[in-house]
């Protein structure tokens, strides 16, 4: 596993209260590549991902590079079940 510090400031923004939107979601792909999961193309715009036996299914944003609050709070979700935190 190896993070960088842009990593881990992401990983402070999603995990930030109150949740966050706007942040670009090639950088929470980046941190979950970093952390080792395991990602795979799905339908569209669907991207299947695992961590620590934890399996999820994200939607990359459309029209926009950032993500919104919902797919921020999912993304903490995930990370929380993955044992994953900051």
């Amino acid at each position: 596993m190896r993070v960088s510090g842009r990593h881990r400031a992401t990983l402070e923004a999603i995990f930030a209260e109150p949740v966050r939107a706007s942040i670009p979601w090639s950088d929470i792909e980046a941190v979950l590549r970093a952390l080792g999961a395991e990602m795979e193309e799905g339908r569209g715009s669907r991207v299947r991902v695992a961590l620590n036996g934890i399996r999820a299914v994200f939607h990359r944003p459309h029209t926009q590079k950032e993500s919104d609050k919902g797919a921020v709070k999912s993304t903490k979700c995930f990370l929380t079940e993955a044992e994953t935190t900051p």
